[in-house]
């Protein structure tokens, strides 16, 4: 809404989630692959509340959450997990300060490239995927911020 003066109801965004299928392996690869940090990790009876975060940014974190109980029955879970695997359920993206870098650090661990880094007006970009079936991406910020019309030229041509 341009030109729309609106009283800001929020100021952050503090926690986004991913389905998962086992937070165990979710915790093996964002932790150990990736190498964020868990934020949090507790059983809850019903559910398991498991967050990690970047290295020493305790503001933002990513709740691996299961499908299931008390968010949804088991009919829509099913159907969640049904389209985690297919790589439609939710998406990521980090930044890194060297994206070549980081591609050559993800490869040598085996993690699933989606697209090798290319270079895009927003900065140097590439995807991969979780085990799972969530994508990733991962982005090294261009100096400059494109504009809004860089940006969809440069997804039409």
């Amino acid at each position: 809404m341009a030109g729309v003066s609106v009283a800001l109801m929020f100021n952050a965004i503090r926690i986004s989630s991913l389905y998962v299928l086992d937070q165990d392996e979710a915790l093996e690869f964002y932790v150990g692959t990736l190498g964020l940090e868990v934020h949090s990790d507790v059983d809850m009876g019903f559910m398991r509340w498991l967050t990690v975060n970047v290295p020493g940014d305790r503001d933002r974190s990513i709740l691996l959450e299961r499908p299931g109980p008390p968010a949804m029955d088991d009919a829509t879970a099913a159907d969640v997990r049904e389209h985690v695997t297919k790589g439609v359920a939710g998406s990521v993206v980090f930044t890194t300060e060297d994206c070549r870098t980081t591609y050559e650090q993800l490869v040598a661990k085996d993690v699933e490239i989606t697209q090798e880094p290319m270079e895009r007006p927003y900065g140097i970009d590439m995807g991969i995927r979780d085990p799972f079936g969530n994508h990733l991406r991962i982005t090294q910020p261009a100096a400059v911020e494109p504009t809004d019309a860089e940006l969809r030229d440069a997804c039409t041509s």
